[in-house]
């Protein structure tokens, strides 16, 4: 059966002083429901937003051609698809704005901005502009964007986490191949639609999600399905592009699929509020403890957990057993016998406490997707091994990815014959999905 869409009111153009007025932004593809929900909730403030057109062999030459090879696979990903829209032909240099997120910490993250802006200027692109942000302060240079566009923003992700985790569920179970893939995109495109509408109030906002994902759900769940207990169930953790990006990790999670695997990949939301904990010690670090900027940030916390429960709420009796952390602070928590926790800070603390915390849901394994030479894939894949003995041996293994080619099903066949041996001895029980979401 067929959903109506919601369809989105007439914006009101953005005024003339405005940095974004009369210009196109682009966002680069991290996760398909999260850059597009992104780009909805842009919309939704009357910024003209749109994703760049899926990464491909082109991608990858330009992304080359344009950098200097000492950059993560990430940046050079980025690059070349940013620099994709700019050889399209009617597209004005001026008239574009790149999306170009920062980070700090032991990340090249941090230098992706200033990178690109040195890169566009050297070939030419002078008066295409870049729209940046940091984790530093939670993002909160978004405010300027207006209306109420970091709490629409955040509703997406929590909302597309949620597609995104009741499609890996479903998926490996399907009698009809290829179902569950439509009902991930037509929920995602209601989703999107639902966003850009700059509603009333976020009360009327959040009653219109709740009833998008309502109507995935139910679809999801109307799936005609097969259960098959004896599948081993592979935690996901690693750098947040790579391992979302099925472009960059060579489509990783469906050869793990392919092979009788199911799987659980850490969301986006974790890496906001991981963000938010760290915008915390950084004023606690100042001592901002008491101040508007630390009040700001806690009631942006309160209200970003608020919204996230009443959307997860929705598919509890789906999630039974694959529920997630109640707040990051407890990966973080899970991290701290293993990493100091005010000497390391960025993805390889939530990696090697989300490894953790998978492993006591009973996951029988946990892969790391991260980029050849990333920093943070390689402190976990020093830390994993003592990880796995505390553990009851738990296989975790890293997959490091560049674009070149390696026989990745072969890597894959010997790591699942891991799993399986592993699950047969380990000491907690496999979860297993809802009754109610499969039949």
């Amino acid at each position: 059966m067929r959903f109506r869409r919601p369809r989105a009111k007439s914006l009101k153009p953005l005024p003339p002083a405005h940095p974004l007025a009369g210009k196109r932004l682009w966002l680069g593809i991290m996760s398909e429901g999260s850059s597009s929900t992104l780009a909805a909730s842009f919309r939704s403030c009357g910024i003209d937003a749109q994703v760049t057109p899926p990464s491909d062999a082109r991608t990858r030459e330009l992304g080359s051609r344009h950098s200097a090879g000492d950059e993560c696979y990430p940046f050079q990903i980025t690059l070349g698809d940013y620099f994709k829209v700019l050889e399209q032909p009617g597209v004005d240099p001026a008239k574009t704005a790149l999306f170009i997120p920062e980070g700090c910490g032991p990340c090249r993250f941090g230098q992706y901005a200033p990178c690109v802006r040195h890169i566009l200027d050297s070939a030419g692109y002078t008066s295409v502009a870049l729209l940046s942000t940091s984790d530093a302060t939670a993002y909160a240079e978004l405010d300027a964007v207006g209306g109420s566009f970091l709490r629409t923003a955040f509703r997406g992700i929590v909302a597309s986490d949620i597609l995104l985790k009741l499609l890996l569920k479903t998926r490996p179970f399907e009698l009809t191949p290829g179902g569950a893939d439509e009902i991930f995109r037509e929920g995602l495109d209601d989703l999107c639609r639902t966003l850009e509408i700059p509603y009333s109030s976020p009360r009327r906002q959040m009653d219109a999600l709740k009833t998008c994902l309502l109507r995935a759900r139910e679809r999801f769940r109307g799936l005609p399905a097969r259960f098959d207990p004896e599948r081993p169930l592979i935690g996901i953790v690693g750098e947040i592009f790579c391992r979302l990006n099925a472009f960059a990790n060579d489509n990783l999670v469906r050869l793990l699929e392919e092979h009788g695997a199911v799987v659980w990949m850490s969301d986006v939301a974790e890496w906001v509020g991981y963000a938010t904990i760290e915008r915390f010690r950084r004023l606690r670090l100042l001592g901002r403890t008491v101040s508007l900027d630390m009040l700001a940030a806690q009631l942006r916390s309160r209200v970003q957990r608020h919204d996230e429960h009443e959307l997860l709420a929705l598919v509890h009796d789906d999630f039974r057993g694959f529920e997630e952390p109640e707040d990051v602070g407890v990966v973080c928590r899970n991290a701290a016998p293993y990493l100091p926790p005010d000497g390391a800070m960025g993805e390889m603390v939530l990696n090697v406490g989300r490894a953790v915390y998978l492993a006591g849901k009973g996951v029988d394994g946990i892969i790391d997707i991260s980029p050849f030479t990333c920093m943070n894939g390689i402190v976990g894949e020093a830390i994993y091994p003592r990880i796995s003995a505390d553990l009851g041996g738990i296989p975790i293994q890293t997959f490091y990815f560049d674009g070149t080619q390696s026989d990745r099903d072969r890597d894959v066949g010997i790591y699942l014959e891991l799993a399986r041996s592993y699950r047969s001895r380990k000491p907690l029980p496999h979860p297993v999905p809802a009754s109610s979401a499969l039949t």
